[in-house]
């Protein structure tokens, strides 16, 4: 790549100056020649058509508009894509494969929010927190002094579906815990989960040997409800199901009918459809904790992604491999 070459902003708007900030986009314009007053969220639009021409490194986001045919026809000099978000299947085409782009994503750095809100939600399930905070707000007392029964998270018993980037670091985060965690994920062997620190179990035995089953697996055709109402009812009576993945891995009404008997408890933060219908029971069951799509990164932790995008554009600068080039041979299958 030549020093600084032409680079283009393609994301929603509104977003750009979240993901970078001034002290961010000040690190990027180091390595790239690039406008922040034009951000691309539609490439038919004759400023953005003019800046495609001479575009050699695109930097997308959220909101990156399909990149087709007929876009990369306009963009004969871009040779690389560098998304400050996951994952890129959502606008990339097979067209920017055969041509031989680059394309590099945040989804490293995406992936430590999730796991982090996930190991939280573990902690907090284990400890049966939801459940003793609307007591406590319904009875104003308690009985001070006394053990609570069956909660703690000695032992407790963590089954990860999906060996994902997010599934991965959720078990780091788990290793300095007082926990069982174990893993199902069809595309890990034996000796992968030994390098994990974890042991590999169908998803059959995960479910029914699981107090807290928490979900990181791609969203494909094959994974559409992959926990549904025959793996619901493999998990024991009192298990937390956790999904921060995507809604459609859960069967929603056959979820809604375990969690109407009381027998699971739920904590999610992605449904199916997304958002959930204003009249939705899962809203009003005591044993469902919903939260609206926070896990990903959010606030101040978008921020974190545009500086992987700057790492990124240094390694173009220097002719140094993409850390995080996106493998398109794995793509379908990586969440």
């Amino acid at each position: 790549m030549p020093e600084r070459p032409q680079a283009l902003f393609a994301m929603t708007a509104r977003n750009m100056p979240h993901v970078f900030p001034p002290e961010v986009l000040a690190q990027l314009r180091e390595c790239v020649e690039i406008d922040p007053t034009l951000v691309a969220d539609d490439f038919t639009d004759p400023r953005v058509r003019e800046a495609l021409a001479r575009t050699e490194v695109l930097v997308t986001g959220w909101g990156c508009p399909v990149l087709d045919t007929a876009v990369l026809d306009a963009a004969p000099a871009l040779r690389a894509v560098l998304h400050a978000a996951g994952s890129v299947k959502g606008f990339t085409t097979p067209e920017v494969w055969r041509r031989g782009i680059l394309v590099s994503s945040a989804a490293e750095a995406n992936a430590l929010p999730v796991a982090e809100y996930t190991l939280a939600m573990i902690l907090l399930a284990g400890k049966d927190v939801f459940t003793f905070r609307d007591l406590l707000r319904d009875r104003r007392s308690f009985p001070y002094g006394d053990i609570v029964p069956g909660i703690g998270n000695f032992h407790r018993r963590v089954g990860v579906v999906g060996a994902s980037r997010i599934g991965r670091r959720l078990i780091e985060l788990l290793r300095p815990h007082d926990l069982l965690v174990s893993l199902a994920d069809p595309y890990v062997d034996q000796a992968q989960a030994a390098r994990l620190g974890v042991p590999l179990l169908p998803l059959d035995e995960l479910l029914r040997t699981s107090d807290i089953v928490t979900v990181h697996a791609p969203q494909t055709p094959e994974t559409r409800h992959l926990i549904g109402a025959r793996e619901l009812t493999l998990m024991p009576d009192g298990a937390v199901l956790i999904n921060t993945a995507r809604g459609s891995l859960v069967d929603h009404d056959a979820l809604l009918g375990e969690l109407r008997t009381g027998r699971l408890r739920a904590v999610l933060d992605v449904t199916d459809p997304e958002p959930l219908p204003a009249d939705s029971p899962l809203f009003d069951l005591p044993n469902a904790f919903l939260t609206p799509h926070l896990a990903g990164s959010q606030g101040n932790e978008v921020a974190r992604l545009g500086i992987t995008v700057v790492d990124e554009a240094r390694r173009l600068l220097t002719g140094a491999a993409l850390r995080y080039a996106v493998d398109h041979s794995v793509l379908e299958r990586a969440a």
